[in-house]
């Protein structure tokens, strides 16, 4: 698509010829495509955010970083400052701190499971501990159960011990959903405790817990 005709669909009403011409400022190199992105920030369709913040992924440059930033901490709508999220995770280890702090600050499912998700591809065990006994302490239901899936991916981190004994204190916890995603979470844990409690959510009151168990065993 012509620049002219991208600039002239962007000003458009009909926020479908704004995403097409978000779309098309892939092919533009930073220096053309960033600035008219950052322009268009303010529109006022939550869907046309959420192309702009997918877009500056694809250009890493200082001034998309910080914009990616901006959107993460100050849109309106989940759906975009979650794919902001997404979107920062994509420049690596120095969105790290940003991702962690956004998600102790924000408590939205929709952006912790975006960071929760980010952060378990990025290969740091440290900040992926953090966040998930952060979100444990909430009491969104899909979060928790995010976080003991996360946690689970630790069991050969040097954390392991640490995410082991609170895997372990999750086993007992009211909610059958939690203690069958601990149970699966424990299978990959090497240590006899890990073993043992496995062995016991076999004697599990609820048969998907006990199923879980089962299946952890073979």
């Amino acid at each position: 698509m012509e620049l002219s005709k991208i600039q002239a669909d962007l000003r458009q009403e009909d926020f479908q010829f704004r995403l097409k011409a978000v779309q098309a400022l892939h092919h533009y190199p930073s220096d053309v495509a960033v600035p008219i992105l950052l322009d268009q920030l303010i529109d006022r369709e939550f869907l046309v955010r959420t192309f702009i913040a997918m877009a500056l992924a694809k250009h890493q440059t200082d001034r998309s970083f910080q914009a990616l930033l901006e959107m993460m901490k100050f849109d309106d709508t989940p759906s975009v400052r979650a794919e902001a999220s997404n979107s920062l995770s994509l420049f690596g280890r120095v969105s790290l701190s940003h991702l962690v702090t956004a998600f102790i600050q924000d408590d939205h499912w929709l952006l912790r499971r975006s960071i929760l998700a980010a952060i378990t591809e990025m290969e740091s065990p440290i900040e992926l501990l953090e966040i998930c006994l952060e979100g444990l302490q909430g009491d969104d239901r899909a979060v928790m159960e995010a976080c003991i899936d996360a946690m689970g991916s630790l069991y050969a981190s040097p954390q392991k011990m640490t995410v082991m004994e609170r895997l372990l204190e999750l086993a007992n916890d009211d909610s059958w959903r939690t203690r069958r995603q601990v149970t699966i979470a424990l299978r990959d844990f090497d240590h006899p405790r890990a073993i043992a409690k496995l062995h016991q959510l076999r004697q599990d009151p609820d048969h998907r817990v006990i199923a879980a168990a089962l299946e952890g065993l073979l």
